[in-house]
């Protein structure tokens, strides 16, 4: 995969699929690293976990023992105070065995408590501050779901300088008159800032009708690969996103080879016929009401 965009301001030129290592959260180690190898002979240069993903802070460790250098690595911390986020950090640094990483994101920073105690004077925004200044992080970003994660997230930028940002995108979501708006609104700030735009939820079908039962992913995915090609290529037809690959690794390889075939022109953003024909066929759902449903 050769295709790669500016990472924002960071000077990093990432692929525009990033591979997100949720996926390796409940793999024996054996097996994450034939996928990481898979990924790294696909082209993927950019690798995002979290600290809240199992184990595969973990199952990355050996393989970046090797490849540290080839890939830019993010993780996520929920800690809010410094305290919470230091540790956290701290915490990511020793299971990746790396000294250093390149991007630290505070997850889902949406809720309004969460807010006040990540921007107190004790929060974790000034924590990260201060690792960065130290060289444990080079950039810190934010990310969220939900309806209101554009809108919050352009607020979040007007106070600290994050140097991206991850938003849920795909065709049910922007048909959504105001998320459209708002995520435009986000889209053409983060270019004018030189801001890193990722996007999530590109081949979510629905909620799971048995959520108590255990899955790979919060949310079912798509599994017909037809319209998972059509679900990636509208996502990559955005010129200035980048498409982070979902949690379930079987949706994975297909989800790569979409976006092969669409970065070679064999494969075209898929008219808006076809995508509403894939909702009704395959009861495609947002994911989120603004509401109740904002919390994962």
């Amino acid at each position: 995969m050769s295709t790669t965009l500016p990472f924002g301001r960071t000077g990093h030129d990432s692929t525009r699929v990033i591979f997100g290592a949720a996926a390796l959260g409940a793999m024996r180690q054996d097996r994450a690293m034939t996928t990481l190898d898979a990924i790294r002979a696909a082209g993927i240069n950019h690798i995002d976990t979290a600290a809240m993903y199992g184990a595969s802070e973990d199952r990355l460790q050996p393989w970046l023992a090797d490849h540290r250098n080839e890939v830019f690595l993010a993780t996520k911390t929920t800690g809010r105070t410094g305290d919470d986020a230091r540790a956290e950090l701290e915490r990511s640094l020793q299971r990746m065995g790396v000294d250093r990483i390149d991007l630290i994101q505070l997850h889902n920073l949406i809720e309004p408590d969460d807010i006040d105690t990540a921007f107190a004077a004790d929060g974790a925004v000034a924590a990260l501050s201060a690792a960065r200044d130290e060289g444990l992080v080079d950039h810190i970003g934010i990310t969220a779901h939900g309806l209101r994660t554009p809108s919050t997230h352009l607020q979040h930028l007007r106070r600290f300088d994050f140097a991206s940002v991850l938003v849920p995108l795909n065709f049910v979501l922007y048909e959504i008159d105001d998320y459209r708006r708002e995520f435009d609104e986000l889209l053409a700030y983060c270019a004018d800032h030189q801001v890193a735009v990722q996007t999530i939820k590109a081949v979510a079908r629905r909620r799971w009708a048995d959520p108590d039962v255990p899955h790979f992913s919060w949310y079912e995915p798509l599994a017909d690969e037809d319209a998972i090609e059509r679900a990636v290529a509208y996502v990559l037809s955005f010129p200035n996103v980048f498409l982070n690959t979902t949690s379930d690794a079987r949706v994975v390889p297909p989800s790569i080879e979409a976006a092969r075939r669409f970065f070679e022109g064999d494969l075209s953003a898929p008219t808006a016929e076809a995508l509403r024909s894939d909702v009704e066929t395959y009861g495609i759902t947002a994911l989120f009401d603004g509401a109740g449903l904002e919390r994962i």
